[in-house]
């Protein structure tokens, strides 16, 4: 089975219908009984218990109306079997003494508590998400699962914990993505939800993580590590930078013929270069009065 839409028609005119002849054979059925019990006819009798019949078939149709609020599905059982959806707002008629279940089409999100999970590299880390989703499918969401808001959150759960079990909190190449590429890490987990939803007729709109951090037993320890890593890498950038400029300095003096250096006051100019460039403190200069080479 799948969606289909019920039949249904507009329930004024319904309604209007019902209660006009629901009045005149209701009126008819005790001018019957009136008639019956005044002078014993059979007839009248008769003819006011198919009034009363009638009435109440009338009630019972009356029991088919059901209103169909904006961005809501109403899903229709007669005696346990599916027989249609209505998702158009207004006021209907539809099959009498059937079970009719609200089905909210609204736009919905929830985020999901924070989980404690090892990444790829074996680290313990918090991470958490926030899931946009709604209901495109109302038979599939209220027949293929027992709840299906409690099946989202479940499966919404499943897949972060499976997202952070394959990319590690920070990658130290550019191969591997990192928990930290948001973007990326953003489409995987949506893919990855609206795979494990379609078959509750549920449509993921988004998933992001909105939490991310290592667990506070190692929070102090990765500081330091990733402090380390930025030190590491300012000093790169650093020792790229000073001997570019080095380099610089010994093309322009050879090019300009400023002085001429042998290859161990060449050795000897980089090594002083290098020391004030690279240095974190502030280099005390030496005034040499002398000669070159004294």
């Amino acid at each position: 089975m799948k969606l289909r839409a019920a039949f249904h028609v507009n329930g004024f005119p319904v309604l209007l219908g019902v209660f006009v002849l629901v009045i005149g054979f209701g009126a008819a059925a005790a001018a019957g009984y009136a008639e019956g019990a005044k002078n014993d006819n059979a007839l009248a009798i008769a003819g006011a218990i198919v009034g009363t019949l009638v009435v109440v078939a009338l009630l019972l149709s009356a029991t088919g109306l059901v209103v169909v609020n904006p961005n809501e599905a109403k899903v229709i059982q007669f005696f346990g079997r599916y027989i249609g959806s209505v998702s158009e707002p207004g006021f209907y008629s539809v099959v009498p003494l059937t079970d009719r279940k609200s089905i909210s089409l609204r736009v919905r999100n929830f985020e999901t508590q924070k989980l404690k999970v090892n990444d790829a590299d074996g680290n313990p880390v918090e991470i958490a998400a926030v899931v946009v989703y709604r209901v495109v499918d109302s038979f599939k969401a209220a027949f293929a699962v027992d709840d299906y808001e409690v099946y989202v959150e479940t499966q919404s759960e499943a897949a972060v914990r499976h997202l952070a079990t394959t990319h590690p909190y920070d990658a130290h190449d550019t191969e591997r993505t990192s928990l930290r590429d948001g973007a990326e890490v953003a489409g995987e987990l949506t893919t990855e939800l609206r795979d494990r939803t379609e078959m509750a007729g549920i449509e993921i709109i988004e998933a992001r993580i909105t939490h991310l951090a290592y667990a506070p037993e190692i929070a102090q320890a990765m500081l330091v590590r990733q402090q380390a890593a930025q030190v590491v890498a300012a000093r790169t950038k650093i020792v790229e930078g000073a001997v570019g400029m080095v380099g610089l300095a010994l093309d322009r003096l050879a090019e300009q013929g400023v002085v001429e250096l042998d290859e161990e006051r060449k050795a000897t100019m980089v090594s002083n270069l290098l020391v004030v460039l690279c240095g974190d403190r502030a280099t005390q200069p030496v005034v040499n009065a002398g000669t070159l080479y004294s």
